[in-house]
Formats: C-alpha cells, structure tokens, sequence
C-alpha cells in the first residue's frame, strides 16, 4: 500500500489508553467478528524495544485514527476488538521517526485482520532520528550569522546512478550555529552560501538632470571599491572545500549526530562580462548567470541594462567563484562555467538552445484538457537537474528555448497527472516519453492519457500471502519504464493495488527484499519477467480490474 504521506495526525504518547475505543463508522463494516493487531516496537539500529511508543491503527480509505495505545515496558502493544478491515498501522516516540509499518521509502504494509489472518506478533521497527549540527565560521574564526545553509541527499529512484537532491536548508543563528534533525538514515552533503558582511563590489551609479532628477542613462559613472573589500565568499561544502567533487560525503545511520562545522574564506570576487545584443523588436537579450551545485540550480541574477545600453556589454559584479550556468544571446546559448578568474564571455561560446514545438493528443473520447502543465527535466541529470516547465493551451505548446540532449516530458492537467505514451517526430513514434533535442527546432506530437484503472491482486509464495514485496507494473515496451510504469507495496495478507494505470500491455511482477534495487532499469527488471503475470488494461476494463491469477512472489 502506497504510503499517506501526510503524517499530521503525529499521535502523542497521551493518548495511551488500556482498552481502545474503535469507532462506530468503522464498527458497523465488521463482518466476522472483532481481532486484535500486536507485537513489540523496537529499536530498528539496536533491536531493543521501545517503550512508551505511541502505536496507532488508521482507517485505509482516509487515515482516520480509529484507536491508539503505547507500548509497555517491553515494547509489547495490543491493540484489540478490531472489525475485520484493512488498516494503516503507525507508531513514532520522540526521537525516533514517526513511521508507517515496514516502511519503504513511499510505501508500506497496511495490516489486513480478518478470519486466518496472523496478526498478533508482529514486529515494528523504528528507527532513530538522526542529526547533523555545526558552526559555520569566517577565516577570522569569528560566527557568521544568516549564512544559508544547504543539505543535499543522495538519492536512489530505480536507477544504478544515484542522483543529489537538496532535500533541506536553513540559515545560522546570531551564534553561526545550524541543525538538520529528524534525519532518515543516507549519504549527506552541506553546502554554504554566505556574504562577508563587509563586502563592497562594483556599482554603476545613474546621475540626474536638474532639480526634476531625470534619470539620465548615458551619464554615468562606476564606482570600484578598495580591492580589499570586493570579495566574495565561495560556495563552501563541508568539510571546508570549495568544490563539489571534494565535498565530504556524510554516511548517517539511525540516531546518530555528527558535527559538521564549516570555516569560510573571503576570495577576490570575481567579475563576468557579457555581450548584450538586440532582439529582433529591439530589445536587449538579458543575460542569466544561475549558480549550480550539485546540479541543482540555488540562485539566479539578471544582468541589468545599463553596460547594455552604452556598451552593447553588461558585467556581473561581485560573483564568486564556483560554477555557473549563463544563458546569453539571441537566440540563446547557454554556457556551462567554472569561474575562477575574471571572464569576458565569447558570445559563440555555449550550447545553442532550439525551440521545442508540439501538440498533444488524447485517447478517442477523451477530451484535451484546456490547461495543461508540461515539464521537461534533463535526463544526464547528474550536472543539469534544472527544469524548463511551458503551458499547453488548447492542446498546443512551446518550449522556446532548450538545451541539446535528452529530456523527460511529463504532464499534468486537469484531473491532476497525465502519462505521457508516446512522442512522435519525423514520422516516427516512440514509446515513454523521452525527447531527443539536437541543434534545430524540434516539432513532436504527444499521446498523452489520464489513468482510470485500479489493478488489484495477491503476491504469493507456497499458497500464502507474502507480505512487504516490491510490486511493479512493467509495460510491454521496456522504453515506457519511466512514463507508464507503477509500484505499490503489498500488506499483510498479500494484496496490493496499483493506481491510476493506463491501458496497455503489462506483466506484474512481485519481488521480495527488492526494494535496493535499480528497479527502473529495464535490463534489471527483464530478469523477473518470465516469473510474471501478463495483464491488459484497455479504455473498457472499467475503473477496476482484479488478477485472478496470485502473482508470484519472486527472490530478489
């Protein structure tokens, strides 16, 4: 069962009660009987139980709390007089995070009560919180305060290369201190944006006319500070290196805390010139120069007009080193930079960017919805994880400017996320939704479809339900992986359901301890295809279709 997200309800260890009260909405569905759900919390890093945890049983359809206890001494809970139902089953103390039962990253294992159903030793594990603290410091030792402060994760989706997502920041105290708690066990990063508070950088001051102050473009003049003071402090990870390959990588397992401080060293800032050409209808083409780490763009400037207008040149100031993306020229080029020294940009320099141009089309019936959202995410996202987003009207769209390469579409529209099948260009259609760009406009048409269809069946081993398995929807062209495929988790008794699937042609596979595999890679996923079962879901299978073969459970 797909995991609720949401976790508000975070029960308290107040709630404890010896005899909780189940209620009556969920009281009426009983069919044979009531049951009881119990076992022991314990530490997932030591095995230890856990006492006082707060353990609670919600309803599947809306994660309402029907009942809740704490753990005694022992860890043992209990939680009894249960009707014969499917049931989210959480518990969290503080220190630990707050977790669903047998929690894979998204998903989880709902526990299902009912005639033949072992549910009274169970075993939940919940695993401590982790921490990450630290002092982020000038080259004087002295606290920098508000300096911005970054934690990346690596992060695993499917595939063999892990990429590095920001998953958090927050800024230092009067103190220079800063904290990430309520960690997830993983690989960390920190990163540091900061200015020294005493920097001063190149200006362009306008001058007026007379008392009426006319704003006067032509007269100007640049004031340039003591070199002392026009610096910068770069992009500093820890432990205190100012590039990104030599990042410290922080292994974190459950409950531990580690200290990452961080001194920071004032650099000449640097400074970027850039030429500023006209636009066709006369305006300037603004440069952009977004600062990038870990591929993950964290801030963006605009060159102003002023250099533009009496030079044809506009000039970043104040820039620190580290790398940069600079979108500049019409029709842009976009430039990938290490900045280390004061650079006057060739404009011929760069990756030209083409317009993407498209329409999309529906399944017969099926009306195009009148709004629509579409991204474009690059696929080698190990350097360019930036997004370039463009609004579908009527069916129609435009990317006007896109990097050479490979790029992901995806779509959301009325009725909230569509899959896109399959694009076609020149002629020639291919499955998922993958968008190969190259130096000239592209023009493509994408079949787009909204599924309606919940696939529901049973992973089983020996005759019983495996509880725990990676489930996953595989389509029949390994190509759609990205765009058509869909996983759940099955409960307790076996069951799962996979939602929102579009028709076509699928095997279901179901894969014990699989959830560290590179799932989404089609050569990895072939292997337990033949161990499948086949399955089609057409516009006519209605909004639920039922295996009534078990999909057997297969060794990872």
């Amino acid at each position: 069962m797909a995991m609720v997200l949401s976790l508000a309800f975070m029960v308290r260890p107040t709630l404890a009660q010896p005899a909780p009260q189940v209620s009556p909405r969920t009281a009426s569905t009983a069919s044979s009987g009531l049951y009881r759900i119990a076992g022991t919390v314990v530490n997932s890093a030591t095995g230890e139980p856990i006492r006082h945890a707060t353990v609670a049983v919600l309803s599947e359809e809306d994660s309402h709390t029907i009942a809740a206890v704490e753990s005694d001494g022992d860890g043992h809970f209990s939680l009894d007089r249960l009707p014969a139902a499917k049931y989210q089953l959480t518990a969290s103390k503080r220190g630990f995070r707050t977790a669903f039962f047998d929690e894979h990253k998204n998903y989880n294992s709902a526990i299902v009560t009912g005639p033949g159903q072992e549910t009274a030793n169970l075993t939940f594990r919940l695993v401590p919180g982790a921490a990450l603290h630290g002092a982020i410091t000038s080259e004087g030792g002295d606290p920098v305060e508000g300096a911005r402060v970054m934690l990346f994760l690596k992060f695993h989706d499917g595939k063999p290369a892990a990429r590095i997502l920001q998953s958090d920041s927050t800024t230092t105290d009067d103190t220079g201190t800063y904290e990430f708690s309520d960690l997830a066990a993983g690989e960390y990063m920190v990163a540091v944006i900061a200015e020294p508070w005493y920097a001063m950088h190149r200006t362009l001051v306008p001058q007026f006319q007379g008392d009426d102050k006319i704003f006067d473009p032509g007269n100007r003049i640049g004031v340039d500070p003591p070199a002392a003071l026009d610096v910068a402090y770069p992009v500093t990870f820890y432990d205190s290196a100012t590039d990104e390959a030599s990042a410290s990588r922080i292994s974190l397992a459950g409950g531990s805390r580690v200290d990452t401080d961080i001194a920071l060293h004032a650099v000449p800032a640097l400074h970027i010139q850039v030429e500023a050409p006209l636009k066709q209808d006369g305006s300037i083409a603004r440069a952009e120069l977004s600062q990038t780490v870990f591929g993950t763009v964290i801030g963006t400037q605009s060159a102003g007009f002023l250099d533009a207008m009496q030079t044809g040149t506009t000039e970043f100031n104040g820039v620190a080193p580290g790398h940069y993306e600079l979108s500049q020229g019409d029709p842009p080029r976009v430039l990938d930079l290490d900045a280390t020294s004061n650079l006057q940009v060739d404009p011929a320099l760069g990756t030209p960017t083409v317009s993407v141009r498209g329409t999309l089309r529906t399944p017969p019936g099926t009306p195009i919805p009148d709004t629509c959202s579409l991204t474009l995410e690059a696929v080698d996202g190990s350097q360019r994880q930036s997004s370039i987003q463009s609004i579908c009207l009527h069916g129609a769209f435009t990317f006007p400017s896109v990097p050479a390469g490979q790029w992901q579409l995806s779509a959301d529209g009325a009725g909230g996320q569509w899959s896109v099948v399959c694009v076609t260009t020149g002629g020639r259609t291919l499955p998922g939704n993958l968008i190969t760009v190259h130096d000239r406009s592209l023009s493509i048409a994408v079949d787009i479809s909204q599924g309606a269809t919940r696939l529901e069946g049973l992973a089983r081993r020996d005759g019983k339900g495996v509880s725990g398995a990676m489930v996953v929807l595989v389509p029949k062209e390994l190509a759609a992986m990205d765009g058509l495929s869909r996983r759940d988790q099955s409960d307790s008794d076996g069951s799962f359901s996979l939602r929102d699937v579009v028709p076509g042609q699928y095997t279901v596979v179901a894969i014990e301890d699989g959830w560290e595999l590179d799932w989404a890679e089609p050569d990895v996923i072939a292997r337990y295809l033949p161990g499948g079962i086949p399955v089609t879901v057409s516009d006519k299978s209605g909004k639920l279709v039922t295996l009534s073969t078990p999909v057997p459970a297969q060794s990872r």
